[in-house]
């Protein structure tokens, strides 16, 4: 089991992403076991542990409207006379149900588990052996999510679900041209941190806001893009790229 000792948490305030983040670390130790494979011996000690906890007062805010609204979707079911079958375990949870003949169904909200849900709300943390600086942890995590969804475009943007090719060669090629194309999201990404587009995009949206722009091409004749939204001109100079002409 973890043990650690701190004191009250003084939160600190810093925009991060475009975001404004409370955040606060605690040194924590637990108890690590090794048992060395040539001797058998086993050996114990304690280990140091980072707990990196951030409150975000914008998600705070959506998750508290998404449960409000979760609720008033309970409740009409509920008195609807309709419920959904999938969702007892909620109705139940959040509700004290009580049928009579003459007034059909009364509900009594359960408060206590209501605001039990909603105090940690906003609320999210990292658990790290390593990383000191809380700021470089959600960093590092974010860029998992960035690294996934690369993934996603190389199978579904980049037609790599499967390789589909007749040689060694072709395959050499299609990856060439992958590798190639995750560095220009690298370096999307990059741009998108340093101008704080993240506060307004996420790397999907913004490859969305490209993905309508039309290039036509004509034999014999000079290939031409569609008009470009005020919108499209200014992305290409937040991202330093000359737009397409």
């Amino acid at each position: 089991m973890l043990s650690y000792s701190y004191q009250v948490p003084i939160f600190q305030l810093k925009l991060f992403l475009g975001s404004r983040l409370n955040y606060y670390t605690f040194t924590m130790s637990w108890p690590y076991e090794e048992t060395k494979k040539r001797s058998g011996e086993t050996i114990h000690s304690e280990r140091r542990l980072y707990l990196h906890l951030f409150h975000n007062d914008q998600r705070a805010v959506e998750d508290k409207a998404a449960f409000n609204d979760l609720l008033d979707q309970l409740e009409l079911e509920l008195l609807s006379g309709n419920p959904d079958p999938a969702r007892e375990k909620l109705y139940n949870r959040y509700f004290e149900i009580k049928k009579t003949p003459i007034r059909g169904v009364k509900l009594t909200p359960k408060q206590e588990v209501i605001d039990e849900a909603e105090k940690n709300y906003g609320y999210f943390a990292l658990l790290s052996n390593d990383i000191k600086d809380p700021l470089v942890a959600l960093d590092i995590y974010r860029s998992k999510d960035l690294i996934e969804k690369a993934f996603g475009n190389l199978k579904e943007r980049l037609n790599l679900r499967r390789t589909g090719v007749s040689s060694e060669e072709n395959l050499d090629g299609k990856l060439f041209v992958q590798f190639v194309a995750l560095i220009y999201l690298a370096y999307i990404d990059t741009m998108m941190r340093e101008t704080g587009l993240y506060h307004d995009y996420t790397l999907q949206e913004l490859l969305d806001e490209f993905d309508i722009i039309e290039r036509f091409e004509h034999p014999g004749k000079q290939n031409h893009i569609g008009e470009l939204t005020t919108k499209q001109f200014e992305l290409y100079r937040s991202l330093k790229v000359e737009p397409p002409i």
